[in-house]
């Protein structure tokens, strides 16, 4: 994917000491990438809006997903992380939040490609159940997603801009793309 502003370029992800699991560190890489394309659609006043009386807002789940990343790669998979008390960044606005959050995530890649397969195969704790770090690695990718998802509806939802992701938005297009909205395009092998 190519993105406005790409936090990552593909020549700054580093090659993974197990080959095997090299796809895991470009995944993570991307997903930083996304959630940077995402974040950088707010304004500072859209922080505080959140959809229902019930739902956290949209400054309540970019602080969640940066606290939580730290928890994830700090407590579950051993990482050397920066204390939780300086995770969020001392300006609140989504650039602050953005940058700060592609800013944690270049050690963490740095760290990941190091890794042999024993590492990534490794069982260790997570919560009350025990899993291999690579299946924590993913559960962390799929977390972030979500979240992800649910910001790009609060960006509908306040009439902005949602960013290409994986293909072609209603408000992203570009020559070449073939979306998959017909059986005809879902046909093709």
């Amino acid at each position: 994917m190519h993105y406005e502003d790409t936090a990552i370029n593909e020549s700054d992800v580093p090659l993974a000491e197990a080959r095997v699991f090299q796809h895991v560190v470009k995944t993570y890489a991307s997903e930083v990438n996304k959630l940077n394309a995402v974040w950088h659609e707010f304004a500072v006043d859209d922080l505080a809006f959140k959809p229902h009386p019930r739902s956290s807002s949209v400054q309540d789940i970019i602080e969640h997903e940066l606290l939580s990343e730290r928890r994830f790669f700090g407590e579950f998979l051993g990482l050397p992380e920066v204390p939780a008390n300086e995770v969020l960044p001392e300006e609140r606005t989504p650039y602050a939040f953005a940058s700060r959050m592609v800013e944690l995530s270049r050690p963490r890649l740095k760290f990941l490609a190091e890794q042999d397969q024993d590492w990534w195969l490794t069982v260790v704790s997570f919560f009350d159940v025990q899993r291999e770090r690579s299946w924590i690695l993913w559960r962390r990718i799929l977390h972030t997603a979500h979240h992800r998802a649910q910001l790009g509806v609060y960006l509908r939802l306040l009439n902005k801009s949602v960013p290409s992701i994986y293909g072609p938005t209603a408000d992203v297009h570009w020559d070449g793309a073939d979306p998959t909205s017909s059986v005809a395009a879902a046909s093709r092998k």
